[in-house]
């Protein structure tokens, strides 16, 4: 796989830190609270190119490496974490797409995902399947060239305005995923959004419901085609893999705009004739704070640079999203209380934070999940 230049990545970072500072601070936290869907930023991202980072140059991409990749969720989300979900499951379907999809399918699909219309969702979960991603119950009946899909899809993040949907539908084969193409909107065909999932943070991005009721699909929308039915899980397991890595440098993202925040305000504020920052027990937060962040962004940038070799890199990618959603949940606890009655309010981010942090320990595999893997990856290495 191509890495990229240093100086690219470096560039492309500066850039979008740069437009981060310009076009969303000033508005992220009033889109934010009113739950309003960032159609002008997204559409900045799209000219940016951000939604085809990974994908490679000869269908639209910017072919970029998964280094580059997080450091832009980095920078988007310390701006606002939403952002970087919206880029998140289109990068998990592209990703399908790119390392699953046949030669024809990759024609079909990546040139319109790199340029973010249509956008990609990744649909896996469902109510009794969360955790349990064997116990999927969507299922898809074969009938002659088509598949005919019913059931019920849970957690899908950007499921009403994506445009392909990557869904693990259970085949007589096993699990399969299937590329759904589908007009953005709340119906289509056979496809109903038939619920907007109200969240504590991660706000300005739908979470919904998604009921496949006899919707139809060609044969040839079968990852992998042919040889893909039955494998669907082991593709989007792989595939989850950039899911965690996204998943932890949104962390980072979120736990370093806290501690940025903190470390500032702890100069800013006196107390009994000197600054906060004088005194011991801030100075003993801030240097926890400071060096968790740091640990969390190596441990990200080692899983991105393992997954982009080609290695297996589950482990690493588990490692990285434990520590660094647990990291960002900390940091943004601590500079709430950096910060005291003012960091409750909202007149400061401090409080979006701390609402939007817990979703990174829950996202992509709840971090209790995650040691699981972790543990078993350790033990198949260490085995007597």
């Amino acid at each position: 796989m191509t890495t990229t230049d240093p100086e690219v990545r470096d560039e492309l970072r500066a850039t979008v830190r740069r437009w981060v500072e310009r076009e969303v601070l000033p508005i992220a936290s009033d889109f934010e609270h009113a739950d309003t869907y960032p159609a002008d930023l997204v559409g900045q991202m799209q000219a940016m190119g951000l939604f085809g980072i990974t994908i490679q140059e000869e269908f639209g991409g910017l072919g970029l490496d998964l280094m580059a990749y997080i450091a832009v969720v980095e920078e988007l989300a310390a701006g606002w974490m939403s952002l970087s979900g919206i880029i998140n499951t289109h990068t998990i379907a592209a990703s399908l797409i790119m390392g699953q999809g046949t030669p024809a399918q990759q024609a079909r699909w990546l040139p319109g995902l790199a340029t973010g219309a249509p956008r990609g969702c990744l649909s896996l979960s469902e109510a009794d399947a969360g955790s349990d991603t064997r116990n999927i119950s969507c299922r898809a009946r074969r009938d002659g060239d088509e598949y005919v899909i019913s059931g019920t899809k849970t957690w899908v993040t950007n499921g009403e305005r994506a445009g392909i949907v990557a869904l693990a539908a259970r085949t007589d084969e096993g699990i399969t995923c299937f590329i759904v193409e589908k007009d953005p909107g709340p119906t289509f065909g056979g496809i109903t959004v038939s619920k907007n999932i109200g969240k504590l943070g991660y706000k300005g991005i739908e979470t919904v419901e998604m009921f496949y009721d006899d919707h139809r699909v060609g044969a040839d929308c079968v990852l992998g085609g042919e040889e893909g039915l039955g494998h669907g899980l082991g593709f989007i397991l792989s595939a989850l893999e950039v899911g965690r890595i996204n998943i932890a440098s949104r962390a980072v993202g979120v736990a370093r705009a806290a501690f940025e925040h903190a470390i500032r305000y702890a100069q800013e504020r006196h107390t009994f004739g000197k600054p906060i920052a004088e005194h011991q027990s801030i100075q003993n937060k801030l240097a926890d704070m400071g060096t968790k962040l740091q640990a969390a962004r190596l441990l990200t940038e080692h899983a991105a640079a393992l997954k982009q070799s080609g290695a297996r890199a589950d482990v690493e990618a588990g490692m990285a999203k434990l520590f660094a959603s647990e990291t960002a949940f900390e940091l943004s606890t601590e500079a709430l209380r950096i910060h005291g009655g003012v960091g409750y309010t909202t007149e400061l981010p401090v409080e979006r934070y701390f609402r939007d942090a817990p979703l990174m320990i829950i996202g992509e595999g709840t971090n209790e999940i995650q040691r699981l893997v972790i543990a078993r990856g350790l033990l198949r290495r260490y085995a007597i």
